[in-house]
């Protein structure tokens, strides 16, 4: 698929993307890429410098009392197997740790650690601290609304790609 940028050529089709306006994805993208960069980069001044964005699938979901992989993979919707090696590494770096679950012996959760515990405390923390800075600069009302409006898109497409 081709379009004319100018008139005698044929460009194709999203040779120009990093032009003009940004769309929906584009948007939402440079959102998470911004709060995910000053949320880690915090982090790391305070000491968990081995986390990273992608760990943010089961740390960002993840309930102080524990949490079952399939759970996770709900709440984040990503598959299970992402969340396991995710739950690997976390593992690994002694964030979080797998223990039986009381009410299915058959079933494990996932569990912070203390360390796991206090970097989840610390995200909570940067996030509110975040969050009310960029309240503050747009004003509480407008930002207020653009969560709800998100949240509608979120719920909109979300919809959509489960009729199809």
């Amino acid at each position: 698929m081709y379009t004319n940028s100018e008139p005698g050529r044929k460009v194709p089709a999203g040779a120009e993307r990093g032009r003009g306006d940004a769309g929906l994805g584009m948007l939402v993208a440079r959102l998470m890429f911004a709060v995910q960069d000053e949320l880690y980069q915090r982090l790391a001044a305070a000491g968990y410098d081995d986390l990273r964005p992608n760990h943010g699938v089961v740390m960002a979901y993840l309930d102080h009392s524990g949490t079952r992989a399939t759970d996770l993979a709900t709440r984040s919707g990503r598959q299970k197997q992402l969340i396991g090696r995710v739950v690997d590494e976390l593992e690994v770096l002694g964030y979080v740790e797998r223990c039986p679950d009381p009410a299915d012996r058959r079933a494990k959760l996932v569990v912070p650690t203390e360390r796991g515990r206090a970097a989840m405390n610390l995200s909570d923390k940067i996030m509110k601290d975040l969050e009310g800075r960029e309240s503050r600069a747009i004003g509480p009302a407008t930002y207020e609304e653009f969560r709800q409006v998100l949240g509608r898109l979120i719920e909109s497409i979300h919809r959509h790609r489960e009729v199809r």
